[in-house]
Order: structure tokens, then sequence, then C-alpha cells
């Protein structure tokens, strides 16, 4: 789960980092109180989406009017703004986070991270920070700065100084940038976060370090216990199949092909996936019923798939291990006539009860085109949706 930066600023703020000052608005009308709070002669309007590269796609505007200011806001909010992390369709613009402009020396980056390959938490820093981090990362890999967290020690003193050395810091910036990274390190563990990612740290022109944008994500899996962040999702900035489908508890994922996917078992759903895309097709979504998938799961997954109009073809793999195979049939029977499926569907069954299944298929009177193995169902969806 991802959070808005003026969300994640805040988290900062509850463990004394210190942040720019800033003021979130909902409408153009409120420019100009938010202009009389914070002061100044220059403001930065920030559009809170869920996705990287706002600046390039205009949704960071620094202005210096409350004319100027209120026409920004009038230009983003309520509008999606696309960038290259969410094309084509981008996000809604609900909130601006108003910010007091500041002397920039240097710009910074800095990402906290969990590490798979070292099974570790990793740190990520580079001297070139700001909205071309991925190109350097891409072009100048030699700026790419890393370091690994030990569970046993946690964060060591001498890695925020490593650290601190290799991004050109000197003096008291320092010891400054090993209190900020050990006060991150610290928001990461106890927020379950899986991404803490700060671009850029600035450099300001009188030498202090802050944070000038922040994401954080969530670890979904830790939701339960960081009730405070769960309270905070803001669902309109996901696909609203989506959202749908967390609300029922199915794991989906929206991709643009034209072939709806229903599996049970996430390995299972990628080897389906992987054999649609061979057999010529692309598939339309991601979508795992979970192993203890219910006739009333199958009917709600139905339904978020069939909200896709790409959707020319459905295609049903089950493995009956924890799950009946007839109880799936029974879910698919209630699901094509509840719904009206207009597209074709094809069934394969494998596992407990596999027979029965197929034959309250065979025998549901539906157009139900049933396959007798993964790689034939795969060939079939994709000749269907043809």
């Amino acid at each position: 789960m991802n959070l808005h930066e003026y969300q994640a600023k805040a988290v900062l703020r509850d463990y004394g980092i210190a942040t720019p000052r800033g003021v979130t608005i909902a409408a153009a009308a409120e420019c100009a109180a938010a202009v009389d709070q914070l002061g100044g002669a220059a403001w930065v309007a920030k559009a809170q989406i869920h996705a990287g590269g706002r600046g390039k796609a205009g949704g960071v505007k620094v202005c210096k009017s409350v004319d100027e200011l209120t026409a920004t806001a009038q230009a983003l909010l309520g509008q999606r703004l696309v960038t290259y992390q969410n094309a084509p369709d981008g996000q809604p613009v609900n909130t601006l986070l108003i910010e007091e402009t500041l002397p920039i020396a240097r710009e910074l980056y800095l990402s906290i991270t969990v590490d798979r390959a070292a099974e570790r938490i990793g740190i990520v820093a580079s001297a070139a920070g700001g909205m071309d981090i991925e190109e350097v990362a891409a072009r100048e890999p030699e700026k790419i700065l890393r370091e690994t967290v030990n569970p046993v020690t946690g964060l060591m003193d001498y890695q925020g100084r490593n650290l601190a050395f290799g991004l050109g810091l000197a003096g008291e910036q320092i010891a400054a940038f090993v209190k900020l990274l050990k006060g991150f390190y610290r928001v990461f563990i106890d927020k379950d976060l899986a991404l803490l990612e700060i671009n850029p740290l600035i450099v300001t022109t009188d030498g202090r370090l802050l944070p000038l944008d922040c994401k954080m994500g969530v670890d979904d899996n830790a939701l339960y216990r960081q009730k405070a962040l769960a309270e905070q999702a803001d669902m309109s900035q996901i696909d609203p199949k989506e959202a749908e489908a967390h609300a029922h508890n199915v794991n989906y994922i929206a991709l643009n092909g034209n072939i709806g996917c229903m599996v049970n078992g996430a390995g299972l759903a990628m080897a389906t996936m992987d054999l649609i895309k061979l057999s010529g097709g692309m598939p339309a979504n991601f979508l795992d019923v979970g192993g203890g998938a219910t006739a009333e799961t199958v009917a709600q997954a139905f339904q978020i798939i069939l909200a896709d109009s790409n959707v020319k073809a459905v295609l049903i793999n089950i493995f009956g291990g924890i799950v009946r195979c007839d109880l799936i049939a029974e879910g698919i029977i209630q699901a094509v006539k509840e719904v009206g499926v207009k597209v074709p569907v094809v069934v394969r069954l494998e596992g407990t009860n596999a027979d029965k299944g197929r034959e309250l298929l065979a025998n549901s009177g539906l157009a139900i085109i049933a396959a007798n193995d993964l790689t034939e169902a795969a060939k079939r969806a994709v000749e269907e949706a043809k």
C-alpha cells in the first residue's frame, strides 16, 4: 500500500525528522489561505498521486504569486495526471501539497528497501539525485552507492558514514546524515515498509539536509498491525477493478490484454499467463481466487474480470488441492447465470472431484468450453478471443 507524499512526510515528522513546511488543499479556493499560512514569496504546488515522474509530467510547479498558484491548482485538481509510471490512464489528482520553497545547493538520492538477493534490508544512495535518477542508474551505475544491513546488528554508524563520504558530504553534514539515515531506518522497521524513497534529499545553501520528496510503500501483509496507515489508503489511486477485488479479498492485478484469467494459486496463475502469451495471446489480468475459493468468490471474481471491456474470452484454470472442483464448477455456473457472461469461457479443472466438476459444467446447458489440459485451454482461449 502506497502513501501520498504529504502522508509520508507526516510520518517522518512523527519521528522527529524535519521536512519542508507544507499545507494540503483540495480546492483552488484554498490557495490564498495556504499562502497566508506559509508566508514567503514563492511556493511549490505538488500533485498528490501514487506515481513517480510528476515533475516531468507537469505535476510539480513553482509559483510566484497567489494567482499563479490558483491557476495551477485549477489546472491539476480534478484531472488525471499521466506520468511514465502510470501511463496511459494516469491517476486522479484530488489533493495538492503546497510547500515552501528552499534554497537548494545539491540534490541527493536515498532509498531503503528489501534487497531480496541479499535477503537483507538494502540502502541505496547517489550524489546524482533528482528527476533523472533512473537514467543515472542505467547509464552511470558507478554513481549508485549501496549498503546492506545485518539484521543482528541493525544499521551501523560506519555504514552511514560510508554513504556520507560517497555522497561528498563533509564536516557537520556527515553526522547529520548519519542521524537522518538512522531515523529513516527506524521508520522503515517500525512501519513495516517495503520502500522508503527520498528523492531528492536536498542540501540547502546553509548546509541543512531535508527530504524534499518522500515515497512510502507499506508491506500489505503487515497492514493488520499498521491500522493507522491502512486507514490512509487512497483507493482512488488504483484501478477500480483492483479496488473492488481488494474489498473482496481477491488478488487481482489489471493488465493490458484481452483474455481474462481466473486461477487458484499465484504460481499457477503466473504459469497460466505464460502459456497464454506462449500461445499468441495476451492476459487481461492476474487473478488468484486463493486455495480456499468458494462459489461466491468465483462469482465475484467473474464480475471483476468482466468489468474490463477489453476482455474477449475468459480462461478458468483450477487445480483442486484444497478446494473441490465441483464447488468451483457450481460457482462458475452460478456466476455465468448471474453476471450474464457474453464472452467465451474456457474451463480447465484438475484435482479433487474434477470429474464431478466437469460433469456439472457439461450438464449446465451453458456455453462453457471444457479443456482437458492447460496447454489446450490456453490455445482455445486465444482462439476464442480472436
